[in-house]
């Protein structure tokens, strides 16, 4: 499998503090790659250079053959790399159909500013519904978005990366927040991305990252110390002695 995502000493700094510090990893097409860590490892920021909402000191990011290094966040996701946040980034004002058709609506080149013709549109509202029904939210289309649950909200996040025509996703913990029930209907639903699409996945809860994950990169103070399958990993030394400990 050739590489979607490439990424060569990747580096990010706040003064003498090195959040990310020379990262360089490939993730194939097809491929969910999880990347664990303990708080502050640097995973976020990660997540931010990869999307173009934060500038990198240093490295470069390569995504399906051309370097998007100095491409703003709207540049990429028209080239198809999308993200959801650690915390939900929803218009709570809006319905969950609108929400969507806004994506979709992006996808075409159009400005996020124009929500009355978003919604009024039937084709937009006809891609939106689909995402919406791949992510199970159909019947909360109408719906006012801020009052969906909080799992809820994230599979709309979900569903806004998929509306921008995603072919790679990345994910900063989805299952943040959830509980049981909400956050075994996101596992599935990951499980169900992966037939389709590339997905980067952080996540803290490790029994929902080794069941999903290809392979599984871990990040300690800004650097990758292990890349390997979920079994590689988890009897890895220095992993274990860095992060899993007796989790493992």
């Amino acid at each position: 499998m050739s590489a979607l995502l490439s990424i060569r000493d990747l580096r990010k700094a706040y003064g003498a503090l090195a959040v990310t510090d020379g990262i360089s990893l490939d993730v194939p097409e097809g491929e969910l790659h999880a990347i664990i860590g303990p708080n502050g490892a640097g995973k976020t920021t990660l997540i931010h250079q990869l999307s173009g909402s934060l500038k990198s000191d240093s490295g470069s990011v390569h995504f399906a053959g051309e370097d998007i290094t100095r491409l703003p966040m709207v540049a990429r996701v028209r080239r198809g790399l999308a993200r959801s946040f650690q915390i939900t980034s929803i218009l709570e004002g809006f319905t969950v159909l609108e929400n969507a058709a806004t994506a979709v609506q992006a996808r075409s080149g159009s400005s996020f500013r124009f929500f009355g013709p978003a919604a009024a549109e039937r084709a937009l509202n006809d891609a939106a519904m689909e995402t919406l029904s791949r992510v199970g939210i159909a019947d909360r289309a109408h719906r006012r978005a801020g009052d969906l649950s909080h799992g809820e909200k994230r599979q709309l996040e979900i569903a806004i990366a998929l509306a921008t025509g995603a072919k790679m996703l990345l994910l900063d913990e989805p299952l943040a927040g959830t509980g049981h029930e909400e956050g075994a209907v996101l596992v599935e639903l990951m499980r169900q991305l992966k037939s389709t699409h590339t997905v980067v996945l952080i996540e803290h809860d490790m029994e929902a990252v080794f069941a999903l994950a290809d392979r599984v990169s871990v990040l300690v103070y800004g650097r990758l110390i292990a890349t390997g399958d979920a079994a590689t990993v988890r009897a890895d030394p220095e992993v274990r002695a860095a992060y899993l400990g007796e989790e493992a």
